[in-house]
């Protein structure tokens, strides 16, 4: 239980990370699953639309053809027994029918065979049928009601029929009764074919098309109408290409009332229901995908903020301990060589300047910390000021390096210098903060030396450039770690680091210094073969501060290493 709980502080972010993502998935697969039974009832819907805008087509037709046949066709059985068939004329002459081509009347009443009359608009009369196709189509038609009157049969639930035996020649047709049922006579009319391709139709297909398909999507929409032989009589919208149909077939229902062989086709805009509900499916997973991608990246921005907030929450802390040991250590020895002193326990004159050069280079190292910790605040507020002045580089590394002997003498390093012959040309620099930077590399050299106790000081001039270079034999650097080194607060993740203590600022202040003159630094390092920091200086320029990038020469291959600036 405990190690769990450790390894969930230990991964709190990852652990946040993944109570966000899983959820943030299983929403994705409903929405997935959810969005895949969408498309199927999408496609439904669609078809069914369509099958309803045709529907309603032929609805319209049907409603159009019955109601204009009741109202001119619903003839009062009076007028045939009564002989008044002149009354129906003046009718049709005062309500003109439109969409017909002929409107005619069959009387049983005057003769049981029936008298055919049609009537003339122009005259507002009746006339015998002369005798033509259209008559002989009229006869057929009206023939079951010509016997059932001759028979005095009783007519059940007469209405308005439909023939259309002859398609050139589409009849209405609605049976007079008298009270006992018996038929007295037939009111009928010939459709205009004409009168519905050009009127009618276009009229219902313009009129539905905004109701089933609102927002535009009706000019989107093909509809086309052929007759029984499959010739093309109304289209609405690019006609369909050759094989079009075969890939893409259309929605198609045939009119309800009359013309029950002509087709109704609805095309969609280029796809079929299936096609349309798969790409609003594709959007609507892509827009959901993308919009997770998005809150991811969010959440783990977040989570990385938080990471490097919680890494650097650790590193200050870490440093606060380091710094501490740091100070601890050159405290306690001045306070033992101190009370050695006061206690009065060394009589050698010797021994007395011995302790006291002791007591001098830790009271410098503790000052040189301290000075490392203020410099880094002003550097971090922008208040860090140098002054440049023509120096002769080999006084600040000698200077150094005498202040420095008293700290490797009791550590029992040896430094070797090496020196041009010759004086070095002047360089502008600041004095204490070349010195400074030269300080912090050869402590690092100290602390990470290992068990070898040589460093090579080497001062040097190589083109318009002058050199100081530190080198150690220690546990040298790995390459990945070799651009973290400087990072402030950076130590890099092995054994030895947690041995050695250090305030994790002491390469970075010096990256900043060189910066500040212009120079840069240089690591060439490897793996248990030691490291070696040089420190480039520009010649016949003045500093401006610019800030240019620390350079790193790998001088082998990464490998297991450690190191941290300290």
């Amino acid at each position: 239980m405990g190690t769990l709980a450790a390894l969930l502080k230990k991964h709190t972010l990852w652990v946040g990370f993944l109570a966000v993502l899983l959820p943030l998935l299983v929403m994705l697969g409903v929405q997935f699953v959810w969005l895949a039974r969408l498309e199927q009832v999408s496609a439904i819907a669609q078809k069914v639309t369509h099958n309803n805008y045709l529907e309603a087509i032929g609805t319209e037709v049907q409603f159009y053809y019955r109601s204009t046949a009741e109202r001119a066709l619903n003839i009062p059985a009076t007028l045939f027994v009564q002989k008044r068939l002149d009354e129906v004329a003046m009718f049709w002459k005062k309500k003109p029918v439109e969409g017909v081509r002929r409107l005619f009347l069959v009387d049983f009443t005057r003769d049981p065979y029936g008298n055919y009359l049609v009537f003339d608009a122009d005259r507002a009369e009746l006339y015998a049928f002369p005798a033509s196709d259209e008559a002989l189509a009229i006869i057929v038609a009206c023939t079951p009601w010509q016997v059932l009157s001759y028979r005095h049969g009783v007519a059940q639930s007469p209405a308005v029929r439909v023939d259309e035996r002859n398609p050139e020649f589409r009849l209405i047709l609605n049976p007079i009764t008298d009270d006992a049922s018996h038929v007295v006579g037939v009111a009928g009319m010939v459709l205009d074919e004409g009168f519905f391709k050009t009127q009618i139709l276009p009229a219902v297909i313009k009129k539905a098309l905004p109701v089933f398909f609102p927002g535009g999507g009706a000019d989107a929409m093909g509809v086309t109408v052929r007759d029984a032989t499959g010739h093309l009589v109304v289209a609405k919208g690019e006609e369909p290409g050759e094989g079009d149909d075969a890939r893409d077939p259309p929605a198609t229902a045939r009119f309800p009332f009359v013309l029950t062989d002509w087709t109704m086709s609805l095309r969609g805009p280029g796809t079929t229901p299936e096609q349309g509900a798969r790409a609003n499916f594709a959007f609507n997973v892509t827009l959901s995908v993308l919009l997770a991608g998005v809150l991811m990246s969010g959440i783990a921005l977040a989570l990385r903020a938080a990471n490097r907030a919680v890494r650097l929450s650790e590193m200050k802390s870490d440093f606060v301990s380091n710094v501490s040991h740091e100070l601890r250590t050159p405290l306690a020895s001045i306070r033992v060589f101190a009370e050695l002193l006061r206690l009065g326990r060394v009589q050698s004159s010797e021994k007395i300047q011995e302790y006291g050069e002791y007591i001098e280079a830790e009271s410098r190292r503790l000052s040189r910390l301290i000075d490392n910790i203020l410099d880094f605040a002003r550097i971090e507020s922008g208040r860090k000021e140098y002054r440049f002045v023509p120096t002769d580089l080999r006084d600040v590394v000698d200077g150094t390096l005498r202040t420095f002997e008293a700290h490797l003498r009791h550590s029992g390093f040896r430094v070797a210098f090496e020196g041009i012959d010759g004086a070095l040309p002047p360089a502008e620099i600041d004095q204490d903060a070349i010195g400074q930077a030269l300080h912090n590399l050869l402590d690092n050299a100290v602390k990470y030396s290992g068990d070898s106790k040589e460093i090579e000081v080497r001062l040097g001039r190589e083109g318009d450039e002058l050199v100081v270079s530190v080198r150690d034999h220690g546990i040298g650097i790995a390459r990945a770690e070799q651009q973290k080194i400087f990072d402030r607060f950076h130590r890099v993740g092995t054994g030895l680091v947690h041995e050695v203590k250090g305030s994790g600022l002491g390469l970075s202040i010096v990256q900043h210094i060189v910066q500040v003159h212009g120079g840069r630094i240089v690591v060439e390092s490897e793996p248990g073969k030691g490291s070696t920091f040089s420190i480039r200086l520009p010649l016949g320029r003045r500093a401006t501060g610019g800030a240019a990038s620390a350079e790193v020469a790998s001088a082998g291959p990464a490998g297991a290493g450690s190191r941290s600036e300290g």
